[in-house]
């Protein structure tokens, strides 16, 4: 069943998720060398959290102020190397280890139209074709993002038992078919998208018109190589 939201409900709706969108996509980052700050306190607050630690309790192991420390996880303050060796040993990290985001190469990878790599998924069974888009890994984000061109035709069949971890896009390029999100229907056709939490059983209920196209986008966590 779909449900439709009505014109209060689609502007409370559309407010709240202006409310949540707090990043500005078009900001205007300064330049490279005043980015050295934001990258040391990023990691500085991923390595804490990583250990389960508050920021007193590091303050208690390196002697810093919660203040200075507060300082230097915000990126608002230039620590000394005095300041970073104590906290690279209160960490358990190489001193090193602060500069990883701050040198990391930032990568893009562009695909020509009709060079996507052909991958077998889950799907490949059913007759779903799966054109793989581009893919960064270990990237600066944490999040790894999987773009798919998936085609149906006449060979396909359906499948609405997908199931993973993380959140996926639809968008529906040609054809139409009726999607199915948990106990949820939705008739999509060109122009419509879809967006939803990919644990819960997914993929086409019924292959209205053939062939069909949509781009299929997954994100999940970044997993460390010891994860």
């Amino acid at each position: 069943m779909k449900i439709k939201l009505d014109e209060t409900s689609s502007q409370e709706h559309a407010h709240a998720v202006r409310q949540a969108l707090s990043q500005n996509p078009h900001a205007v980052r300064e330049p490279k060398e005043n980015n050295l700050e934001m990258a040391i306190g990023h990691e500085v607050r991923a390595y804490r959290k990583k250990l389960g630690i508050t920021v007193t309790d590091l303050a208690a192991a390196t002697g810093i102020s919660l203040g200075m420390l507060s300082k230097i996880e915000n990126g608002n303050i230039s620590p000394s190397l005095t300041t970073l060796q104590s906290l690279s040993r209160a960490l358990g990290v190489p001193l090193t280890a602060f500069f990883r985001r701050y040198e990391e190469p930032r990568n893009a990878v562009f695909v020509k139209a009709g060079q996507g790599i052909e991958l077998e998924r889950r799907g490949t069974r059913a007759g779903h074709q799966y054109n793989l888009l581009g893919h960064i890994d270990n990237n600066s984000s944490g999040v790894i993002v999987e773009p798919y061109l998936i085609t149906l035709t006449t060979d396909s069949d359906v499948f609405p038992t997908f199931q993973h971890e993380g959140m996926e896009l639809i968008y529906m390029l040609d054809g139409e078919v009726v999607y199915r999100h948990g106990d949820q229907l939705f008739p999509m056709q060109p122009g419509d998208s879809l967006f939803f939490d990919a644990d819960a059983p997914h993929g086409p209920e019924k292959l209205v018109k053939l062939p069909s196209r949509y781009l299929s986008i997954i994100s999940y966590p970044q997993r460390g190589k010891n994860d």
